[in-house]
């Protein structure tokens, strides 16, 4: 496996003003991408490849998308502008407008002080390894531009949001609607918050929309699917039927009830497949290392096959292609219906667990009635660079412990995040409290040892 300097396993992100995301290097990304699209594409003579370009509504965007729009342009790459809108947007309008490529500015879950950009292929799918090392290559070999009549220009897309409501609709059946819901809406101060109550509102319920006020540095602040319980209060508070909570770049969502309970990314997954299987779907569902063993062992229960992958919506889909299925998730609430789009979705995902409640006329409660979740505990482990925590002895200790403790009746999970500096930790089992104490006790471990 080639190690990555820029890429992590969702694009390259990091703090703003520091290693990759700096103005300086984001321009001479979209070079690199724009000079390896030149280089891919036969386009007849005369044309220019064409990406569009999406952001959240971190304050840094506004900077990154000038940089890479400079770096496109000076690649000889035309760039359509869609502004605040979501990654999944993203993904949709550049299928939908045949153009070469998609990228999306946005850290997705994390501080307004962090951010990233990511790509899509043409057919809305996350760029191919190839591609990426392709451009991570060209990255370090400087950057240069094309003849002045061969310059890239930049247009703004208006409809961009109106385009995407309309596909989001598209998805929900068209014998249902919402008539009669109170549904709360947290988009997280992000980049939905112009558009997930819309859709809703559009499709006949009462939007209560919360989250959608956002000043540049207020995204994922205490909102959205990372942080639940300010969903649960607006639902209680204004005696909603239900809520949904989207996260910073909108691909992902958890729910919660009218009485507040909170229903992750597990939870809404089992609701869809139940959903697919009463309709005759006989393939199968992909987790990933995460997914509860319940999920599990609830996907069984329907009929259904079941495969965990790497933890990353990427990796996901990738097992979904394998195994040519059509539906899988994280618990985190990244949620994939590859029969509607090309990558997960939070909205889209919404509207699929509100037609399957709808279809029979039963609560989110009711639908997961069958499924019994073994307790989990996860503790994140900040380390410090160049920290090899799978060589330490201490940590190996502590979760050779675990799982003796432990037995047939739950397992342990190290493994470093994606995007972050971090180990995360999760021990799950049938004995809540002894999942918690050997939880702490790996965790403790893990810091003695990383200082």
């Amino acid at each position: 496996m080639v190690t990555r300097k820029y890429f992590g396993t969702d694009g390259v992100r990091g703090r703003v003003g520091e290693e990759a995301i700096t103005p300086e290097l984001v321009m001479r990304l979209g070079y690199a991408a724009g000079v390896a699209l030149v280089a891919r594409e036969h386009l007849p003579a005369g044309e220019r490849p064409t990406v569009l370009i999406g952001k959240d509504t971190r304050v840094s965007g506004y900077m990154l998308e000038a940089a890479l729009e400079a770096g496109f342009s000076a690649a000889g790459v035309d760039v359509m502008l869609a502004g605040p809108i979501p990654t999944p947007a993203v993904a949709y309008l550049t299928r939908a407008l045949r153009l070469q490529a998609g990228v999306v500015i946005s850290a997705s879950h994390n501080p307004f002080f962090d951010n990233g950009i990511k790509f899509f292929s043409a057919d809305g799918t996350k760029l191919p390894d190839a591609v990426e090392a392709e451009i991570e290559a060209r990255l370090d070999e400087g950057m240069g531009c094309v003849d002045s009549a061969r310059l890239g220009r930049a247009r703004r897309i208006d409809d961009a949001a109106g385009r995407y409501i309309e596909f989001c609709k598209s998805t929900y059946p068209n014998k249902l609607d919402l008539c009669g819901l109170k549904i709360v809406v947290d988009c997280a101060h992000g980049a939905a918050y112009r558009i997930a109550s819309s859709v809703l509102h559009e499709l006949g319920a009462e939007v209560v929309a919360v989250g959608v006020q956002p000043n540049g540095i207020n995204i994922n602040d205490d909102v959205g699917a990372t942080s639940p319980q300010f969903l649960r209060q607006n639902v209680l508070a204004h005696g909603a039927d239900l809520g949904l909570a989207l996260d910073g770049d909108g691909d992902r969502l958890i729910m919660a009830d009218r009485q507040g309970e909170i229903y992750d990314g597990d939870k809404l997954l089992y609701i869809i497949a139940a959903a697919y299987r009463a309709r005759g779907y006989r393939g199968g569902v992909a987790g990933t290392l995460m997914s509860n063993l319940g999920f599990e062992h609830g996907i069984a229960h329907l009929g259904l096959s079941f495969a965990r992958a790497k933890v990353g919506d990427r990796y996901v889909l990738e097992l979904l292609h394998e195994r040519n299925w059509k539906i899988g998730g994280e618990n985190s609430g990244h949620i994939i219906c590859l029969d509607l789009h090309s990558t997960g979705d939070g909205i889209i995902s919404a509207l699929q667990v509100l037609a399957a409640l709808r279809e029979r006329n039963i609560t989110l409660a009711e639908a997961c009635a069958d499924l019994t979740f073994y307790p989990q505990r996860l503790i994140n482990v900040r380390l410090p660079a160049g920290f090899d925590w799978q060589a330490d002895s201490s940590i190996a200790a502590a979760r050779a412990h675990a799982e003796k403790k432990l037995g047939d009746t739950g397992r342990v999970l190290l493994r470093p995040s994606g995007t972050e500096p971090l180990l995360r930790i999760m021990v799950e089992g049938r004995d809540e409290p002894l999942v918690d104490k050997l939880a702490h006790e790996i965790a403790q471990a893990a810091k003695a040892s990383a200082g």
